[in-house]
């Protein structure tokens, strides 16, 4: 289907970028949670990273922007998902914002790049991305934000192409499969996995040697 274009972010000429991807502009989100429900479970974490492109027509990761993110009332919290997570709540240096300004802070930079590259929208990246969707539009709905980038049910998941391109689904096998680091100290940070997969997708799109022609 045709994107679903918002009249306030293509200003520019379509760069590379978005001729590559058909208007849409791809952007790595990963989201760390107070459980498996998004309907129910909090937003804890938010790190999103625009992809970019350089003058050889190759990806690269863009600067990423996150954010910590008070629990939203009414939202529950399984105490097994902080033991995955590492997330102390409490932490004096936590400095978790509310959703609204959370996700006030990670959408204009994802504006911005639509802007730059003149795409219609942002298409969420995430590994099992649907996850990730899930919980941005509910946070997007308890908020009640009129101003969100991102494709409402679209996503590149590179769970899909990292098992196409390598036979394997799970995020760090398949980080190594393509050559990268992982740091698994790191991992269930959502800095950290939205660069790791960040890279991954690049890694995955840019060793695809042929695009055919747009229709």
């Amino acid at each position: 289907m045709h994107p679903v274009a918002d009249p306030t972010l293509a200003v520019a000429s379509p760069s590379p970028l978005a001729t590559r991807f058909r208007g849409f502009l791809p952007v790595v989100v990963d989201v760390e949670t107070g459980g498996f429900d998004w309907n129910r479970h909090a937003l804890l974490e938010i790190a999103v990273a625009p992809i970019d492109i350089d003058s050889a027509g190759r990806l690269f990761v863009g600067e990423i922007t996150s954010s910590h993110v008070v629990p939203a009332p009414g939202t529950e919290i399984d105490p097994k998902s902080l033991e995955v997570t590492g997330i102390d709540l409490d932490h004096p240096f936590r400095d978790a914002k509310p959703e609204r300004i959370a996700l006030d802070r990670v959408f204009g930079p994802v504006r911005e790049a639509c802007k730059r590259h003149g795409c219609q929208r942002a298409i969420l990246v995430g590994h099992n991305a649907h996850f990730d969707l899930n919980f941005l539009n509910a946070a997007v709905a308890r908020s009640g934000h009129k101003r969100n980038p991102f494709h409402p049910f679209s996503v590149f998941d590179t769970v899909t192409l990292a098992g196409v391109a390598y036979g394997q689904t799970v995020l760090a096998r398949a980080v190594h499969a393509a050559g990268l680091e992982w740091d698994g100290a790191q991992a269930h940070s959502a800095v950290y996995d939205t660069e790791r997969t960040a890279q991954l997708f690049c890694r995955i799109v840019n060793a695809w040697s042929s695009v055919p022609p747009a229709q």
